[in-house]
């Protein structure tokens, strides 16, 4: 018996081949993506603040704005949501740097508390080590350096962000004509433009609102335990939010060490309860359904996509993750028609067949003779009510 074979036909180059050219494809793209990505973060980031605030655009115009007040309105609201997430970002660095330089003695002796009683359960001194090399005080110095550091080159590339808001806010009010233009003769393309940015949009409005929600009752949850600097570690919540899957370890982590530097293991158990209750309940088990509806990517596939795109364009990369993976799809797998089965394993059952009904039971062999025995057995009563006395022909009526 032969395997089965798949339905679509096979053209020109083999599959096999085919498969192979296209990986060294994606991979000398992505070479060019990574060496270019100080140019390529930023104009990503812009793009998803236009995608988001476009729905701006229609109901001034509505009202009988212009077009070019339109687009400037549109500009407007862009940077006010960009200036906000940098102001949100620069107050939790200074916060966070001068936590570290108020807390450095202390974290020095957590760190020796910590070694100690790992060696006093007879964890290997490797082992210890690694630990305490995390909870290092030039580690956490360092770290703060990092921050500051990336904190530096975010707000160099800002200006090109603003930039190419302002370029790509005026291409959109011209590329809104394109469904008069080319609807009919683009008709797949203009929709998987449409649906692209429908689901950057519902994928940042859904994680905006928890990440605020989240966020809002972090703060005061750490501000009743008294742990320092409650807002800055609302805000991490609130930016680590957008990381899907590894958001949450992120986001607790670096409060966690704070609790047990100024109050012990107690006081840092109180705060991973307070996280493992709200962010696990809200950006584990809500958060991703209202995620799942927007941009329809499997768990694996998303968490993947934060890694990956981390490696190719750095911490950015982190944030962008899912519109990028969105992006990448509607390019390469959604205008192939013979890759329904590519864009199902991704999360997305929209491109599948649907299924086909279950056979029919079979009847088991044992079930066979009886089934022919109840058979004939009802054919024979009925023979007999419908044959005359001699079993040959209906009985007739005398006289």
């Amino acid at each position: 018996m032969t395997a089965p074979q798949d339905a679509s036909p096979h053209r020109g180059l083999a599959p096999s081949t085919r498969t192979l050219i296209s990986l060294a494809a994606a991979v000398i793209v992505l070479a060019g993506v990574y060496f270019a990505r100080g140019l390529f973060g930023p104009l990503a980031l812009a793009a998803v603040v236009v995608i988001i605030v476009q729905p701006v655009r229609g109901p001034l115009e509505r009202r009988g704005w212009p077009r070019w007040a339109a687009t400037t309105g549109m500009i407007v609201v862009a940077y006010l949501i960009l200036g906000a997430l940098a102001a949100l970002l620069a107050f939790a660095g200074v916060q966070f740097a001068n936590l570290v330089s108020q807390y450095l003695d202390d974290l020095a002796k957590t760190v020796d508390q910590v070694t100690a009683w790992l060696e006093s359960f007879g964890v290997e001194g490797q082992v210890a080590d690694a630990v305490s090399s995390w909870l290092d005080p030039s580690t956490i110095a360092g770290l703060a350096a990092t921050v500051g550091g990336t904190a530096m080159t975010v707000l160099t590339a800002f200006f090109f962000v603003l930039a190419y808001v302002i370029f790509m806010a005026a291409d959109a009010g011209r590329y809104q004509d394109a469904g008069a233009r080319f609807g009919a003769t683009r008709p797949a393309t203009l929709a998987r433009i449409t649906a692209y940015n429908s689901g950057v949009r519902r994928y940042f409005v859904v994680n905006a609102s928890f990440g605020a929600v989240v966020a809002v009752i972090d703060g005061v949850a750490l501000w009743w335990m008294g742990v320092p600097a409650p807002a800055v570690w609302a805000i991490l919540a609130f930016v680590t939010n957008f990381i899907p899957n590894i958001g949450f370890v992120l986001g607790v982590v670096p409060p966690t060490v704070m609790a047990l530097v100024v109050g012990g293991w107690p006081l840092a158990l109180g705060v991973v309860a307070v996280y493992c209750v709200v962010n696990v309940v809200l950006q584990v088990l809500v958060q991703p359904k209202f995620v799942a509806d927007a941009v329809n990517l499997s768990l694996t596939l998303s968490f993947f996509s934060v890694v990956f795109w981390t490696l190719v364009i750095g911490p950015l990369g982190a944030i962008l993750a899912i519109p990028l993976t969105l992006l990448t799809r509607a390019l390469i797998i959604e205008g192939d028609p013979d890759s329904g089965w590519l864009r199902y394993l991704s999360g997305d059952a929209s491109g599948a067949p649907p299924a086909e009904p279950a056979p029919a039971r079979a009847k088991a062999p044992e079930e066979a003779p009886a089934a022919s025995t109840r058979a004939l057995a009802v054919e024979a009563s009925t023979g007999a009510a419908s044959d005359g006395p001699d079993g040959d022909e209906p009985d007739r009526p005398t006289t």
